[in-house]
């Protein structure tokens, strides 16, 4: 059995509007940010606003928006960063990697020839991300 959605969760906070973030996009469905330990430049999370603890619970109609927005933000990160491709990473429980229980999807820049670096504890410089954070939003 899944445990319950908890809105306590560090991303509920940045949709609330209580921790900061640099944001790419938003309406009243999704809020796009960039992550603060890139694997990647650019690489970007979308977090739909209504809670839910991954894609195993979320409601349909929660999915079928929230991943149009992903394409759309997707498009525009792999402009915007000049990326050769794009990783697109979801994750459901612990077990399989999941370490904010909000549903979210990574959008990640691929670049021939450089690996993605750990998803660890470093943060990355926020002037970088702020600056990553307007080109991408430019290229929406």
């Amino acid at each position: 059995m899944m445990d319950a959605y908890d809105p306590d969760n560090i991303f509920g906070k940045i949709l609330r509007g209580e921790i900061p973030c640099h944001r790419v996009y938003e309406d009243d469905d999704v809020l796009a940010f960039m992550d603060v330990m890139p694997q990647s430049s650019g690489h970007t999370l979308v977090v739909p606003r209504t809670g839910s603890r991954n894609l195993l619970d979320a409601h349909p109609a929660v999915l079928a928006t929230t991943i149009e927005r992903v394409q759309d933000i997707a498009k525009a990160v792999k402009k915007a960063m000049n990326a050769d491709g794009i990783r697109i990473a979801q994750f459901n429980e612990a077990v399989a990697g999941q370490t904010v229980f909000h549903l979210h999807f990574h959008i990640i820049p691929m670049y021939e020839g450089v690996t993605l670096k750990p998803h660890s504890g470093d943060m990355a410089d926020n002037d970088v991300l702020a600056d990553q954070a307007k080109q991408i939003a430019a290229a929406l």
